[in-house]
């Protein structure tokens, strides 16, 4: 190469140089902030993208005790077309039940089954298991979308071997539980198999909804009028978080109810995998009472309490920490009442979809507190 060509080169490389010496220094001072924030959100964990503002307090009409007797009257009549919860108790009980899944629990004297029997052919079965030394309290456990309530087992050996009565649930169609074929009026003959499935039962005086919720409380009605609790606790994971929240909200008769990695506001489901089955953003229940307004139903009253876990690292979702964007507002508002209790823990020991260890230790505390 002669040096005529080797000049228009090297001037071409030093100009090349000079310009992105310029670019950097220009990015670095100049109000590119477009650019930046495009970088910062192309980078930063889902968990810590800002979200839309909202007003969270004017979101919360759970304000007083009219306010939430009203929601209370109005979500009963969306579920069961009558102002309050259900009195009657399921038919189908089975004592002594053997199921050798749980035969080597410490603690466990026996197990009851309990069916619940609803609409469409739909139920919900239930295991009361019974410590062999008892403390005459109660633990409900609900189990969430993966299934059968054996996937709760150790949350449930660590409640027995507490001395606690634990009486499981399953999510409908799940588990146990029934998938039936239900004949639709210009649909045909369709086999229910997943949540989403259940808008198709929808009608101007029936919701699905109820399936979800309806076996605790009738539950609970059977174990007032032949066992001898002195109190009723909830516990859910996941699903059976989002099934503990709206339980807790209507029954008053659980006192204290824990909900893992279950749900949040609709204002903070932007990431799809938040976003949830049918029961999770079903607009003629939250039109009603949105989750901000569950949360304050849920935790007030005599000697209520309320207590959401997340899974800083959670897979699934509900992970991070996005509840920091309503967490003090409830507080503020369950403050206002007589009594109540709200608190969110933040669970950054594991990188699962679970009720681990040190969640179910949090539990324990609040329990005896």
């Amino acid at each position: 190469m002669n040096n005529s060509t080797k000049i228009p080169i090297l001037i071409s490389i030093f100009v090349l140089v000079f310009l992105s010496g310029v670019f950097v220094t220009v990015y670095e001072t100049f109000p590119f902030s477009f650019l930046k924030s495009l970088k910062t959100e192309l980078t930063t964990p889902s968990s810590k993208i800002s979200f839309e503002s909202n007003d969270v307090l004017s979101l919360i009409h759970a304000n007083d005790s009219k306010s939430i007797q009203n929601l209370k009257t109005d979500l009963n009549l969306f579920l069961w077309d009558q102002q309050t919860i259900p009195n009657h108790i399921p038919q189908k009980i089975e004592e002594s039940f053997e199921d050798t899944r749980y035969k080597n629990m410490s603690n466990l004297d026996s197990i009851e089954k309990i069916t619940i029997d609803m609409n469409h052919g739909v139920n919900s079965i239930a295991y009361l298991f019974k410590p062999s030394t008892s403390n005459d309290k109660l633990i409900i456990y609900h189990q969430g979308h993966r299934g059968d309530f054996i996937e709760g087992k150790e949350t449930i050996a660590y409640f027995l071997e507490k001395n606690y009565s634990v009486i499981a649930f399953s999510m409908p169609l799940l588990g146990m539980n029934s998938q039936p074929v239900v004949d639709i009026p210009q649909l045909g003959k369709i086999k229910i198999q997943s949540h989403n499935q259940f808008e198709l039962l929808e009608t101007e005086t029936f919701t699905p909804i109820k399936f979800f919720v309806e076996p605790i409380i009738l539950t609970i009605n059977y174990l007032e009028k032949n066992h001898n609790f002195d109190s009723y606790r909830m516990v859910g994971i996941s699903g059976g978080g989002w099934t503990t929240t709206l339980a807790a909200a209507i029954d008053d008769r659980i006192s204290q109810s824990f909900s893992v990695a279950g749900s949040y506001p609709m204002f903070l489901r932007s990431d799809t995998k938040n976003f949830g089955d049918y029961e999770q953003h079903n607009l003629e229940l939250y039109k009603i009472a949105n989750y901000l307004d569950l949360y304050v139903m849920a935790s007030v009253g005599d000697n209520r309490k309320f207590i959401q876990i997340f899974n800083m690292h959670d897979p699934c979702c509900f992970g991070g920490t996005a509840f920091e964007e309503y967490e003090d507002d409830i507080i503020t508002t369950v403050q206002n009442f007589d009594d109540g209790y709200f608190k969110v823990y933040l669970d950054d020991t594991h990188k699962e979809h679970i009720i681990s260890d040190h969640s179910l230790e949090i539990i324990n505390n609040e329990i005896i507190s």
